[in-house]
């Protein structure tokens, strides 16, 4: 259960999309900061990951509409506090870790920063998913000139600038648009390193050969697109 804090520092909401991961939440849930709140957005799990995140004390969001943008941006939509973070549902990544990023927000560090993840365990990355991140850090690199090496889920920034980049990809493309527009808009982005485990369970992306072809393209196509002034409606 998310218990209250007893931390001074400045709280946030943590958006979990949330795809058939019941046996990962329990763990994912407990390590998110006190009085910090976790919205799970359910979209469309059929092995009660909804009715685990609630019973945990997790606000739930259902998305019905199929995509990772889908999920995050609904979750996003549904937050309330003045900063907003993503985590993958998976225990892949450690929420905890949250804290320190948005202190670096808040003090004025950067705008929107991101975890590098840093492998920990054997088969945590695979390898043609850590190929298809570099080739995609290069061309994000060349469309920006940010020098990130890796387009990372867990992140955190401002809600207000969030909503105002006018993100619109649904897919696997809603991270790397973040990215793109936020350096578009003047954001100052930065990346900082995260342990990173074996996921708990299927994976629908990176686990297989054909998931990540299908983010690539996903990503390929949001670096394409021309630059959009922030602040364009959602």
């Amino acid at each position: 259960m998310i218990l209250p804090s007893d931390d001074s520092g400045p709280r946030a909401d943590i958006v979990l999309p949330c795809l058939d991961e019941a046996a990962a939440l329990p763990g994912v849930l407990a390590r998110v900061p006190r009085g910090w709140r976790a919205i799970v957005v359910d979209n469309g799990s059929t092995d009660g990951s909804a009715d685990v995140a609630r019973a945990l004390g997790a606000t739930v969001v259902h998305e019905p509409r199929r995509g990772f943008g889908s999920a995050c941006h609904a979750g996003l939509l549904a937050s309330e506090a003045e900063f907003v973070c993503f985590c993958d549902c998976d225990g892949s990544l450690d929420p905890a870790l949250l804290t320190g990023f948005v202190r670096r927000v808040a003090g004025g560090e950067c705008d929107l920063l991101l975890g590098r993840r840093r492998p920990r365990e054997r088969g945590a990355w695979p390898l043609h998913a850590r190929a298809g991140n570099a080739a995609l850090s290069r061309m994000l690199r060349r469309r920006t000139g940010l020098r990130l090496r890796d387009l990372g889920p867990l992140r955190a920034g401002r809600r207000a600038d969030l909503l105002a980049l006018g993100l619109t990809d649904r897919r696997s493309g809603y991270p790397l648009q973040m990215v793109v527009r936020a350096a578009d808009a003047g954001l100052r982005v930065a990346e900082t390193d995260v342990p990173y485990l074996t996921r708990t369970g299927k994976s629908k992306v990176t686990g297989t050969w054909l998931g990540t072809w299908h983010a690539v393209r996903d990503m390929r196509a949001v670096l394409a697109e021309p630059p959009v002034p922030a602040g364009v409606p959602r």
